[in-house]
């Protein structure tokens, strides 16, 4: 009996199956990875569903209304506040298939939507007619209108075309009873009065709503501040007539506790087709603060605020973006944006602009008019939201405090005020935000996981409420209230105003059966924290505790630490481009997302150290054993892009490491930990016999050599060549000795180029002994060890790597010699897995491992490299990606004089083992067939297609049709015999 059977819903489970089209989870994964959003907390839902059509959504509402279960809304799920979950809810999921864009209107500029549309599709609909939405969050690649309309979501450009309320036209809504209806606005009285005759549950809400309006007229313009950023209670003035009796505009905002969204009509605003960008520097935030007022009336189209702390932050994460070099002197930045019809009227703008903040005698001002330098600047600013979740010194910081908005004119004297605050608490944060409407954004490294953390939490938190009441502003500028700010509306809201909140919400939703304990009658602020609660280091699910296998050198030695990288900014569920997660461009699964992982292994310590029957128990409770994580890990490839392009860089591959390293101990492993990650030892066997074993290989033996090896009947095995690398290497240099004198390389011969496909590193002798370069190899076999690595077979993955120092050694050449690696996962294993897992033994050769176009690049940066006028595509392995770059690669490529196109294609999808696994033919398949193939399949018959991984090149080879990926430094090789035969023709 599955877990799910003896769930609490399972009756409600079984009937949600028995009658929807869509998807119907309540299993212990996925109600885990529903468990939590971008928030500080956690809710168990009951379980999740996705509903396949908008009857699904009608359906599945019903029965959760029959049954008394709490229904929430969910879209990408990146809310910070705590909106998007709920304890023991039903959660309807509407990305999966309710997330299209309808119809886009360009007479009217308006466009129809379903919920789970994503903001950039959207964008990408509106384009072709120099339309788009005008809000735009830092999330805008995955955030959904559904969510925008729930927070009424700003971002950027809200200076210039406002709020989500402000470009909503209509919403159909489907009440907690089952009702639906469409409104909109402004309304006029003989339509208010129409919409009050009509007949049943519709006709008795808009005579209750009009009764309500004319019953709080004087509350309610007493009660509402006006700013530009206030989202935090419900937008009441929405409905006052000098608003214009605008229902929808009421109901933006309301955080999903009044009706479920099933479509809206959006207005759209005329995209600027040039576009410049103003960048002004100031000593310190405040002073650039001060300065917003001035500006505004030039109208920008953004002022956006950001300080050197966010820089210190973005470079203690990662390397130094080249983008930075834009930024003029200064502490702290405003991103003014202009437009225009032409490139010269956007450009007009921005000296206007910059002239104005060069009047500012202690302001300096750099404008940006390429758009690709452009696009660099936005991504620093756009990154913010995961960068700042990491102090510049290290420290975690949390939301909570999130995106506070006063008066623009008072932004100054609040930000001193805010920074004096934190000082008396002895707090940290980060603050920028959207200084051109006041609106603060700013992480606190709240000491949550500490025993005296949540008074301290609680306390700061009160108290920056009455601090911004205190300037006229807002608790929520921006995301909204739910958990984390509802406890506090009635420090920025008269009792009036509340209790008008509370009537409201029962007008809509008289059962309380939508989002209940968010904005009316809320749960604590400090309860529910996912930090606190039985959460153990070294989870016994074995009889004795088991030490973690490796460092985690940047979270302090703990896995929980790094598990809580991720802040549920959902980067990795954006499936249009870059490497993370090709899982889940593929699968669509939450579970299979680097987010849903983390938050599997977040629920594993949790209920490894709950004892039974603890109040914060969990719905994982079996450690390491746990079927449900090792079920979501099996999808991750170990590509490595989370460690890269997740914000906080989340790396799932190392943390896949750890849990099959320790899932597995003691126990049998899968065929394929045996066959596929131990393939270095079947291969140096195998070497002894290539024929016999490419016969077997060929025979009908082969499918059963596959099964027990674990392997997909569907994969082709390797061709095993007659003669490997090393031993070729014998034989060449003793027919052909390197030049006296030739400064001596060490060549890494790896496991895949040295027994499967040498010509890769034949070609790499003969470019560098071409270089003047003496390329040597170890004094015996070497082996990166990244199959026993990946496998989580950690301890057969140090004895290998320790082999491979002693052969390095004993080669007796100087301690600085470097190491060229020619394939990148296992030179990404020497730079950094080696010292992972050996610490200062290893570092040295980290340290001196360079790629083969690293070497050239550095070592021969003058060299005449031969000149090769071709069209290349290039197939960027993951693990280059992720840890080592590919700049040199483009600068060496260019010194050839090839003109090459870099896919954005992601993970080819084998990944070493990954792709031959039985289980996973069709994931890799679908990986590769989403950019990779075609582009492939595409490229003219001239095009050279280039791949320095092993696996991409395999992969290509296998689906491709019949087209070969070659090496660059097969295409050098290429380039010089081409140089050589047409010197002998001369």
């Amino acid at each position: 009996m599955s877990r799910s059977d003896t769930a609490p819903g399972a009756v409600l489970a079984r009937e949600l199956a028995a009658v929807l089209r869509g998807e119907v989870r309540f299993g212990a994964a996925e109600r885990t990875v529903y468990s939590q959003d971008a928030s500080n907390y956690r809710h168990l839902p009951l379980g999740v569903v996705k509903p396949a059509d908008q009857d699904d959504v009608r359906t599945a509402l019903a029965l959760c209304r029959q049954y008394g279960v709490p229904v929430v809304a969910r879209g990408a799920g990146t809310s910070i506040s705590g909106q998007a979950i709920g304890p023991g809810a039903v959660v309807l999921d509407f990305r999966r298939h309710l997330g299209a864009v309808l119809a886009v209107d360009p007479e009217r500029r308006t466009a129809r939507v379903e919920p789970g549309t994503v903001l950039d599709d959207l964008q990408r609909a509106a384009h072709p007619y120099g339309l788009r939405f005008g809000p735009d969050p830092s999330t805008h690649s995955r955030c959904t209108l559904g969510g925008m309309i729930g927070n009424d979501s700003c971002g950027a450009h809200s200076v210039a075309w406002g709020r989500t309320a402000d470009n909503v036209e209509s919403l159909d809504l489907l009440l907690a009873d089952g009702t639906e209806l469409t409104v909109g606005g402004p309304l006029d009285p003989a339509e208010r009065a129409t919409l009050a005759a009509l007949p049943g549950r519709v006709g008795q809400l808009h005579h209750r709503l009009q009764e309500f309006t004319e019953q709080n007229l004087a509350v309610i313009r007493r009660g509402m501040p006006e700013l530009p950023r206030r989202v935090s209670g419900y937008p009441l003035d929405a409905l006052l007539p000098e608003r214009g009796h605008h229902l929808a505009r009421a109901l933006t905002g309301t955080e999903g506790t009044c009706a479920l969204l099933l479509g809206a009509t959006v207005r759209l605003v005329e995209d600027p087709p040039a576009r410049a960008l103003v960048v002004a520097g100031y000593p310190d935030e405040t002073a650039a603060a001060d300065a917003v007022p001035a500006l505004l009336p030039l109208g920008p189209l953004t002022v956006e605020g950001m300080a050197a702390d966010l820089i210190a932050a973005l470079l203690a994460a990662g390397p130094r973006p080249p983008a930075l070099d834009r930024l003029p002197d200064g502490a702290c930045w405003l991103f003014l944006e202009t437009g225009g019809a032409t490139p010269a009227e956007a450009l007009d703008a921005a000296r206007r602009l910059a002239e104005a903040v060069r009047r500012e005698r202690v302001a300096t001002a750099a404008v940006v008019t390429d758009p690709a330098e452009q696009r660099q600047l936005w991504g620093v600013r756009e990154a913010g939201a995961g960068t700042v979740t990491r102090l510049p010194g290290g420290g975690e910081a949390w939301p909570g405090w999130e995106d506070s908005a006063v008066p623009p004119e008072r932004l100054g004297d609040y930000l001193r005020a805010l920074r004096a605050l934190l000082r008396r608490h002895d707090l940290h944060g980060v603050p920028y935000g959207h200084f051109g409407e006041g609106c603060v954004h700013l992480r606190i490294d709240f000491p949550l996981a500490a025993p005296h953390g949540v008074p301290v939490f609680r306390e700061f938190m009160e108290q920056a409420a009455d601090l911004v009441v205190s300037y006229g502003g807002s608790l929520s500028g921006e995301h909204g209230d739910g958990q984390a700010r509802a406890e506090l509306l009635p420090r920025m809201y008269p009792p009036e105003i509340i209790a008008a909140f509370r009537e409201f919400k029962r007008i809509w939703d008289p059962e309380n059966l939508l989002s209940p304990g968010t904005l009316v009658d809320p749960r604590p602020l400090d309860a529910d924290l996912r930090f606190t609660g039985p959460v153990r280091e070294l989870p016994l699910a074995l009889p004795l505790a088991l030490p973690l296998a490796l460092p985690y050198e940047q979270d302090d030695g703990s896995l929980a630490k790094a598990v809580r990288r991720c802040v549920g900014v959902a980067k990795c569920v954006d499936p249009t481009t870059g490497v993370m997660c090709p899982s889940y461009m593929v699968t669509g699964e939450e579970r299979h997302s680097t987010r849903g992982r983390a938050r599997l292994l977040a629920e594993m310590l949790r209920g490894a150290a709950a004892p039974p029957g603890h109040p914060g128990g969990a719905a994982i409770t079996d450690g390491w054993r746990s079927a449900e994580v090792r079920e979501a890990l099996d999808l991750c490839l170990g590509c490595k892009g989370c460690a890269s392009d997740c914000p906080v860089h989340v790396d799932m591959a190392t943390y896949r490491s750890e849990f099959l390293h320790q899932h597995y101990r003691h126990r049998p492993r899968p065929a394929a930990h045996y066959a596929m990650g131990r393939l270095p030892l079947w291969l140096r066997g195998a070497a002894l016999a290539p024929g016999l074993v490419n016969t077997l290989a060929r025979s009908p033996a082969a499918g059963v050599l596959k099964r027990l090896g674990g392997i997909d009947p569907r994969r082709v095995l390797p061709v095993l060549p007659p003669e490997t690398f090393t031993r070729w290497y014998r034989r060449h240099r003793a027919e052909h000795p390197a030049p006296a004198g030739a400064r001596p390389v060490l060549l890494w011969p790896d496991t895949f180029a040295n027994h499967l496909q040498p010509e890769v590193l034949r070609a790499a002798v003969e470019v560098l002994d071409h270089l003047g370069f003496d390329a040597r190899l170890p004094a015996g076999p070497v082996c990166c060890g990244l199959t026993w690595y990946s496998t989580g077979q950690l301890g057969g993955a140090r004895r290998v790597m320790r082999r491979s120092l002693a052969a390095l050694a004993a080669t007796g050449l100087p301690a600085d010699t470097p190491v060229v690696g020619m394939d990148p996962s296992c030179t990404a294993t020497l730079r950094e897995e080696v010292p992972r897992l050996l610490g200062a033994e290893g570092r040295p050769l980290a340290e001196r491992t360079r790629t083969f176009a690293e070497f050239v690049d550095e070592y021969a940066p003058d060299a005449p490299l031969p000149q090769l006028p071709v069209d290349a595509v290039t197939q960027t392995h993951c693990h280059q990606h992720a840890v080592l770059g590919s700049a040199a690669d483009r600068r060496v490529e260019r010194r050839m004089g090839v003109d090459n196109r870099v896919l954005d294609s992601g993970c080819c999808g084998l990944a070493g083992n990954f792709g031959f696994e039985r289980g996973h033919f069709e994931i890799s398949v679908a990986i590769a067939e989403r950019v990779l193939l075609p582009e492939v399949r595409a490229a003219g018959p001239d095009t050279v297609i280039l791949a320095d991984g092993f696996s991409c090149r395999t992969q290509i080879a296998q689906l491709a049709d019949g087209r070969r990926a070659l090496h660059l430094a097969e295409l050098m090789r290429r380039a010089l015999r081409a140089e050589a035969a047409e010197g002998a023709g001369e």
